[in-house]
C-alpha cells in the first residue's frame, strides 16, 4: 500500500485534503490525523470491517477497545443508550478536550469497535483539523493512537510514518501535538464514575464538576491481565521503547547518583545507555546519552516531550534507559502511568 502524506496547517486548513481523507474513511480506509493529545489512527467507527483494519495495522489485541471521536455533543444520541447527568456536566466543561467517557452503547456501534464490550469510549478532540475531518467523514471516527501496538504513541507525523507507512491509506501531518499524552478516561456507564486512565484532565478537575470519583487501582500497578480491558491502556504493556527502561524514584540527589552508577555498570559492559533527565538535572549526568524531558516547574513540557524522547532513544539504538521519576504535581499520576507501562513496571525505589 502506498501511504499518502498531506501537510495540513491547523490555522489554515486545506479542505481539499480533508475531503480527500474523508473519502478514504467513508470507503473503509485508514487515515492518521493529529489531535491535541497524540496522533490517532482513524477509521469509520460504525463500519466493523474498517475498525478491524485498525487492529490489523497496529498489531493490536482485538479485546483492546477503540475510542470513538465525535465533533458534536448531539452525536452521542446515535451511539449511546443514555447520557447520565454527570456525563453531560463533564462534557459541557471539558469537551472539546482531552477527556474520554465510557457509555453503554447502542447496537449501531459494532463490537469490532468496542473490543467485544457493550460499552463504547467516546471523546470530542480539541483540534480544528480533527473536528473538521470528523464532521466531513460522517461524524464518527474510531481512533486509537497511530503507532504499532506497544510502542510509544506518536506526537509527530514522522512517528506515524515510522510505524504505519505502507499499512494505512493516508497521514495528515499537522505538526507536533500539544499535550503529548492520551486523554483521561472516565467510566460513566454506571452510577459511580471511575477514572480508568489518568491524563491532562485530573481527578481534582473532575471532582470540581461532579463531586467524588473513584480511581481504578490498576492505574499505577500491574493489573489483572485475565480481565478484558474496559478502556485502552489498561491491560497490555504500552508506550515501550526498544531499549530496556527502568525508573528510579527517590530524593533527587540519590536518584542522580544511582542512575550514574547503573549507567556506568552497563557502559563498562559495552552497552549503550540512555538517561531521561530534566532541565534541572541534565548537567549532572556526565556519561551516557542524556536527554532532558522538560522542566519540573512546567509539567506540561514533560508530558509534551515524553514519547518523543523515548523514540529518540530508539533512533540511536540504546540498550538500556534509566529515567527519573515524575510522581509529583498535577500531571504526575498521568506521566507515571505512561512511564510505568513503558517500563513494564520496572521501578527502583530508593
Amino acid at each position: 500500500m502506498n501511504t499518502i502524506l498531506r501537510k495540513v496547517d491547523e490555522c489554515n486548513i486545506s479542505m481539499k485534503f480533508i475531503k480527500e481523507a474523508s473519502v478514504i474513511l467513508k470507503e473503509g480506509g485508514l487515515v492518521a490525523f493529529p489531535t491535541e493529545t497524540v496522533y490517532g489512527l482513524g477509521a469509520n467507527a460504525l463500519n466493523k470491517k474498517a475498525s478491524a483494519k485498525i487492529y490489523e495495522a497496529k498489531g493490536r489485541p482485538s479485546d483492546n477497545p477503540l475510542i470513538v471521536h465525535i465533533a458534536e455533543l448531539v452525536a452521542l444520541d446515535k451511539i449511546v443508550t443514555v447520557v447520565p447527568e454527570k456525563a453531560r456536566m463533564l462534557a459541557e466543561k471539558f469537551w472539546p478536550g482531552p477527556l474520554t467517557m465510557i457509555f453503554n452503547k447502542k447496537d449501531i456501534v459494532p463490537l469490532e469497535t468496542t473490543g467485544g464490550l457493550n460499552t463504547v469510549a467516546v471523546r470530542m478532540p480539541n483540534h480544528k483539523l480533527a473536528l473538521s475531518l470528523i464532521k466531513e467523514s460522517g461524524g464518527y471516527i474510531a481512533a486509537p493512537s497511530a503507532n504499532t501496538s506497544g510502542r510509544p504513541s506518536p506526537t509527530k507525523a514522522s512517528h506515524v510514518a515510522e510505524d504505519m507507512n505502507g499499512k494505512i491509506d493516508m497521514i495528515l501531518d499537522g505538526g507536533m501535538v500539544g499535550i503529548g499524552i492520551e486523554s483521561t478516561i472516565v467510566d460513566v456507564s454506571n452510577d459511580n464514575p471511575m477514572i480508568l486512565r489518568p491524563g491532562y484532565i485530573t481527578k481534582e478537575m473532575i471532582e470540581e464538576v461532579i463531586g467524588e470519583v473513584y480511581v481504578d487501582q490498576t492505574i499505577l500497578a500491574e493489573g489483572d491481565i485475565s480481565q478484558r480491558p474496559k478502556a485502552p491502556g489498561m491491560k497490555y504493556k504500552h508506550y515501550a521503547p526498544k531499549g530496556d527502561l527502568t525508573i528510579v524514584e527517590g530524593d533527587e540527589n540519590v536518584v542522580v547518583e544511582r542512575i550514574l552508577k547503573l549507567a556506568e555498570e552497563k557502559i563498562a559492559a559495552n552497552y549503550q545507555v540512555g538517561i531521561i533527565a530534566t532541565d534541572e538535572t541534565f548537567g549532572r549526568y556526565s556519561i551516557g546519552q542524556v536527554k532532558s524531558i522538560g522542566k519540573r516547574s512546567e509539567e506540561q513540557s514533560i508530558s509534551h516531550n515524553l514519547y518523543n524522547v523515548l523514540r529518540e532513544f530508539d533512533d540511536i539504538n540504546v540498550d538500556f534507559i534509566y529515567s527519573e521519576s515524575f510522581s509529583d504535581g498535577k500531571l504526575g499520576v498521568a506521566i507515571m502511568n505512561r512511564l510505568l507501562k513503558a517500563a513494564g513496571h520496572k521501578i527502583i525505589h530508593i
